[in-house]
């Protein structure tokens, strides 16, 4: 796994299909970029910023944050945490 440095953390974008009114189903790639993801790794942070998110975390990030990567097959997003808006309870 990758393993993020400083204040970074490694996201897995969640993709939703969605249904139109008229019963079209959208694929993920169809809709607007999702802005929902999975936190997968955490850097340690640092002395200024303290890391608030967790391995599992579902949350909310800036739409287009972040610097896309794949590794091992998978499109994986790393983003600073001040990107990330909010935390999904």
């Amino acid at each position: 796994m990758l393993k993020p440095l400083a204040d970074r953390v490694v996201i897995k974008m969640i993709e939703n299909e969605e249904t139109t009114k008229s019963g079209i189903i959208l694929a993920g790639k169809a809709q607007e970029k999702p802005q929902f993801a999975e936190v997968l790794e955490v850097g340690p942070g640092t002395e200024k910023v303290k890391i608030e998110v967790k391995k599992g975390d579902k949350v909310v990030v800036s739409k287009y944050a972040g610097t896309e990567v794949k590794y091992e097959g998978e499109d994986l997003i790393i983003v600073s945490q001040n990107d990330i808006l909010a935390v999904v309870e």
